[in-house]
């Protein structure tokens, strides 16, 4: 059963893309993903993210050489490692919550312009490297790396589980 609103056929039919294609995507595209991730909700409205964007052959090679996953970072045309900022932290969980929903939000954007991404989260184990090849001040602990650009595969349709799997209380 499909759904006539705009919003929950974009949370339906967003799927992670993994192979791109050479095709550029506009600086314009980009701030549009950055500037959706900037509006997800925070506690207090602290906003705890901070952004690196890596177009960079030789940035993304070295990137790429952190994680298992370097194949997606060397064929997308755009990178984005999102960092939760220690400094504006008030609550961690509530504060990594927000970050997620930043990333969500930039998925949902990605998608809804056509182009294919994904939320690269193995490459966390070497954190602290990705921090340093950025750059980052101390304040900063890296959530995740989003890879984009125009998706080269085509997408399948998902699966989930019944909503009977997962609710176990209703009241």
């Amino acid at each position: 059963m499909r759904n006539q609103n705009p919003v929950v056929e974009a949370i339906r039919r967003r799927r992670s893309v993994r192979q791109f294609t050479r095709e550029a995507v506009s600086e314009e595209v980009v701030n549009q993903v950055l500037e959706s991730g900037s509006w997800a909700p925070s506690g207090k409205n602290n906003q705890p993210w901070k952004f690196a964007v890596i177009r960079d052959r030789v940035l993304k090679e070295s990137l790429a050489s952190l994680t298992r996953s370097g194949s997606i970072i060397r064929e997308a045309d755009v990178c984005i490692a999102i960092f939760l900022d220690q400094s504006r932290v008030y609550d961690r969980t509530k504060d990594v919550q927000a970050v997620g929903a930043c990333i969500q939000n930039m998925l949902l954007t990605i998608h809804s312009m056509g182009l294919g991404g994904v939320w690269l989260g193995e490459i966390l184990k070497n954190k602290e490297k990705v921090k340093e090849l950025l750059n980052g001040d101390e304040n900063l602990e890296l959530m995740a790396v989003v890879a984009f650009g125009r998706p080269a595969e085509r997408l399948t349709d998902g699966e989930r589980d019944p909503l009977e799997k997962n609710v176990f209380l209703r009241r």
